[in-house]
Order: structure tokens, then C-alpha cells, then sequence
């Protein structure tokens, strides 16, 4: 068959979701541009500023996007094309999108405020406690396992260290120049965007040659200063003249394969259990954020809830975002499928889900006469721009979380300061845990991020149905696909805390991991008693109205 029809079906699958679907949680979430949102009535300058659909939809994506629905189809696809193709298409459609859109429209209508906050207001401070412990724990996996990702991104491709150094410069400049001196955002865009092409041939030309640790502390460093830096010096404008990147990218990818017109050669089934371990729920922990990813949510709630600049926007940015983010995951997807079993279990084992990828997209690109060694370089240097987006958004939702857990009303009602709330303790706290675990084994942090990121969207979910409920409206939307997320991820998560623990040969990291698999375990069990309980009390509030 050929990889055209499949990405056909998905584009065609998603552009009707978002029409039909979209608007079907439009009228449900009661969006109304009349209504301002906090962007506008808690404005500060540096986490509360309104953005233009665009240029927030660029951050969004640039921030959920990353490096994993590229790593996630890749590896699934053991599991054969055939589950993993469905597993994208309608677990993006019924369920990510649908995560990721309530979540913001939530956010916006509890100030901007995180998921933990919102989980306050309608289960108690005791279940916004539980929440944050959970959430911060999750974030804290999240950025040691793309710290990892990064450096060794730019070990293996030096260019790429390079020319996302600079690419902070230029975002630096972008923000002063367009946010401060009220420079036109479309001519600044045509030269941010060209010098960002710029900085990616001198970064070709001028390799930054380090080893990994040297990377991790340089990371360390960067993320602790780009969490407190307001958001429209760095994160808007570096999210939003990088989100060009991987529009292009992707462009280029779409078209050239409709030239290489691939045929599938992988397995339709590769079986229901392989080397990673039962489908059922190794892949739908392992294919995240191409489907559902929980670091969605805190996206949405932390940062592009404190953007938005009127109500409907959510749609574009949350359920669209998503859709985009599926069919980036198809891409990645049909690099896999397009080679034989042979083939793409030889490329797993030398370069890894990230090169297989590259060099497919480089096939493709070949096709639109770009040399492919440019375009296995260039793809390799979008990849790692984007897992550096998702490791300092990641670093900044980590310093929110963190704040929100010692946050303490005053008896004026305002919120009470104390070292907790301090983001320069929050921030290097978050930053200190997260570089010690990501100097540990990564190979055995993926896995149990996987499922703690999974089991996190389930929480999220969880969290707007309650919410849903208590104000008397409709929830089976986002009900039905928690209970399924709840049912993958706490098994999955069971068998790797299972499997961490009992190793023959533990080592440390196998104990901390296997401890953090427990607690999150534990966590998500109490919440989820909170929330019945909320449930019950919501249906008898609304007599005649179904949770």
C-alpha cells in the first residue's frame, strides 16, 4: 500500500474532527469572546501577556511538540503500522484534542491558573496538594529525560548545539525588537525566520564539539534563566520563529513524499506482544504526545491559558495543535513503515528513533532536489530545536507547580510570600532534581516517564470532569476518555515499578524510578477517590443531569 494513502486518511480524518468535532466542544465548553480572558485582566508583562492566534498557536505547538511524536511512532511501530496508525488518529481526535482543548478553555476560566489550582477549586486543597506533588514529580522526569535527549542530540550532531545557541540570540532579539520597539511582527518574522536558516548553516560550518555532561550543566544553566525570564523576551518569540522551523519541515516532508510515494513494507501487526512488552498498555504509553500527552495539559494550563487572547482562540491552538501534532506523528510513523522488519530493527539499533526518522525525512526531501545529507542535517537540528522548547517550557511548569504547592492566602486574601513561592528557589530546586536524575540511565527513565506523562493526562481529564460536572454541564466527552487513559496507564505503570524493583542487578536509578513509578501509582489512586466523591456530590447538585 502506499504511505500517500495513509497520510491521506489522517489529513482528511483531521481537517473533518476539527470542523465537526471542534465545534461540537465549541458549543459544549460555551466559549464566548465577550468574556476577557487573563491575558487581559491579570495582565503583568511577564507570565500574563496576549498573544495573537498565530504567534500563540506557534508557542503551543513548538512547546507540546518536542522530540516525542517522533521518538513515540518510531519505536510503536515494533507493534506494526496498522495499531499504530489508528492509536494516532483516533486517540488524537477523541482524546488528545479534546485533553488539550479543555484543559486551556479550564485554565481560562479559573485565572490562568494551573490544573492543581483547578483541582482546588473544586476538590479541595487536599487533592490540589496531592495533584502538585504528582505533577511536579512528573515534570521532574520530563526534564531529565529530554536534558538527555538534547545533549545527546548535540554530541552526536554538533551543529545542532551551535544553531540552537544562536537561535536564542535571535529570539532575544526578536522579543526586544517586536514586543519593545513595536517593530512590524511580519517583517520581523521574514528576518528572524531567515536568520534562523542563517544560524543553522553557520552552524554547520562551526560545530560546538562538547561532551554530554558539559551539555547537561549547560542546559541546567540555560532553563534556570529562561524559566524566570519574562515570557515575551524569550519563550513567545523563540517558540514562535521555531514553530517555522517545523512547519517547513514538515511542508517539505509532505511534499516531497507525495514525489517518493513510498510503499508500506513494515508489518500491518507485529504482534500483541514484542520486545517491548504487551500492546496492551506498553503502546499507548510509548506513542504520547503523536495521540495524548498529560505535559500537554500543563502546557495548556500553565503558559498558553496566561496568552490567550479571546476565548475561541482555544480551538485553533488547543484541539488544532493537536491535530498538527498527529500528523507530524504519521510522518514519523511512515519513515518506519517504509522499510522492511529487517531494515527498521537495524536502524533502531544503530542510530535510534530520532536518526531513522531524519534520514527518512532526508529521502523525502531529496525528492525536492535538497541534497540529502542537508536534509537529514537540517531535520536533526528541527528535532533538537524543538526537545530544547519542550525541556525549558517543562523547566518553567515545573517552577509554577512548585509555587502553586507552598502558595498560602494571607489574611488580606492575597496570596502570602515564602521561600516556597521564591521562583529562584522553585526554579534551581526543580532544576538541581531533574539534572541529577538526567545524569542517571535514560533508557530506563523513558519508559516510566512514558506512562507517568500518560497516567498525567488521565488526571487532567479527570480534573475537567469534575469541573464539568460541578457547573452542571455535560462531561462524557472528556469522562469516557479518562477512564480509558486510566485504565492503560495504571497498568503500565504497575509493570514498570514492578519490573525497576525487582531487577536481578538494580542499580540506584532502578530504585529511584521504581520509587517514582509508587508514588505516582499512589498518588493517582487518591485522586481519583477525591473526584468520585465530587462526582457523586455534583449529581445530586444537578438532579437528572448524567456523570
Amino acid at each position: 500500500m502506499s504511505a500517500l494513502v495513509l497520510l491521506g486518511i489522517a489529513i482528511i480524518a483531521f481537517v473533518i474532527a476539527y470542523k465537526v468535532y471542534g465545534g461540537f466542544l465549541v458549543k459544549h465548553l460555551d466559549l464566548d469572546d465577550s468574556r476577557k480572558t487573563p491575558a487581559h485582566t491579570m495582565k503583568d508583562g511577564v507570565d500574563y501577556v496576549p498573544a495573537k492566534a498565530p504567534v500563540l498557536l506557534g508557542h503551543h505547538f513548538a512547546s507540546i511538540a518536542g522530540a516525542a511524536p517522533i521518538i513515540g511512532p518510531v519505536t510503536a511501530a515494533v507493534f506494526g503500522w496498522i495499531p499504530a496508525f489508528l492509536w494516532i488518529v483516533l486517540g488524537s481526535i477523541f482524546i488528545g484534542a479534546v485533553h488539550d482543548f479543555s484543559s486551556i478553555v479550564a485554565s481560562i476560566r479559573h485565572k490562568g491558573k494551573s490544573i492543581g489550582i483547578i483541582i482546588d477549586h473544586t476538590m479541595g486543597k487536599s487533592g490540589k496538594t496531592l495533584f502538585n506533588i504528582f505533577a511536579w514529580l512528573t515534570l521532574v522526569l520530563i526534564i531529565a529525560v529530554f536534558a538527555n535527549i538534547v545533549a545527546n542530540t548535540f554530541v552526536a550532531v554538533p551543529e545542532a548545539g551551535t544553531a540552537s545557541m544562536l537561535f536564542i540570540v535571535i529570539a532575544i532579539v526578536y522579543g526586544f525588537t517586536v514586543y519593545r520597539n513595536n517593530f512590524p511582527v511580519i517583517i520581523g518574522t521574514i528576518v528572524g525566520v531567515a536568520l534562523l536558516l542563517l544560524s543553522i548553516w553557520f552552524g554547520i560550518k562551526f560545530p560546538l564539539v562538547l561532551s554530554f555532561n558539559q551539555w547537561i550543566t549547560i542546559l541546567m544553566i540555560y532553563v534556570i534563566v529562561a524559566s524566570i525570564a519574562p515570557v515575551w523576551i524569550l519563550l513567545q518569540p523563540r517558540d514562535y520563529l521555531n514553530s517555522f522551523l517545523l512547519y517547513g519541515m514538515m511542508a517539505g516532508a509532505i511534499i516531497g513524499l507525495f514525489f517518493y510515494n513510498p510503499t508500506i513494507q513494515l508489518t500491518g501487526f507485529g504482534g500483541f506482544k514484542t520486545n517491548l512488552g504487551y500492546m496492551f498498555p506498553v503502546l499507548f504509553v510509548t506513542i504520547a504526545c503523536g495521540a495524548i500527552s498529560g505535559f500537554h495539559s500543563l502546557v495548556a494550563s500553565g503558559t498558553t491559558a496566561k496568552q490567550i487572547d479571546k476565548e475561541t482562540d482555544a480551538r485553533i491552538i488547543g484541539y488544532g495543535g493537536m491535530l498538527i501534532e498527529g500528523t507530524l506523528a504519521t510522518v514519523a510513523l511512515i519513515t518506519a513503515a517504509m522499510l522492511t522488519k529487517g531494515d527498521y530493527a537495524a536502524a533502531i539499533g544503530n542510530g535510534g528513533p530520532v536518526a531513522l526518522f531524519s534520514t527518512g525525512v532526508g529521502s523525502f526531501l531529496e525528492k525536492i532536489s535538497i541534497p540529502h545529507s542537508v536534509g537529514t542535517t537540517f531535520t536533526s537540528l528541527v528535532v533538537s530545536a524543538f526537545a530544547l522548547t519542550t525541556l525549558d517550557t517543562a523547566t518553567r511548569l515545573g517552577r509554577y507547580i512548585f509555587q502553586e504547592f507552598f502558595e498560602r492566602d494571607s489574611a488580606n486574601g492575597s496570596v502570602a510570600k515564602n521561600l516556597g513561592t521564591n521562583p529562584y528557589v522553585a526554579t534551581i530546586v526543580t532544576v538541581v532534581a531533574s539534572g541529577l536524575l538526567a545524569l542517571s540511565n535514560w533508557q530506563a527513565i523513558w519508559p516510566i516517564f512514558g506512562s507517568a506523562n500518560q497516567l498525567l493526562a488521565a488526571v487532567a481529564l479527570l480534573t475537567v470532569s469534575v469541573w464539568l460536572a460541578k457547573i452542571g454541564k455535560n462531561n462524557k466527552f472528556t469522562l469516557y476518555p479518562m477512564i480509558f487513559m486510566f485504565a492503560v496507564t495504571l497498568t503500565a505503570l504497575a509493570q514498570l515499578s514492578y519490573k525497576n524493583l525487582t531487577l536481578a542487578d538494580a542499580k540506584l536509578s532502578n530504585y529511584v524510578l521504581g520509587g517514582f513509578g509508587v508514588a505516582l501509582f499512589i498518588l493517582a489512586i487518591v485522586l481519583i477517590i477525591f473526584a468520585i466523591k465530587t462526582l457523586k456530590k455534583a449529581h445530586e447538585e444537578h438532579k437528572g443531569f448524567s456523570v
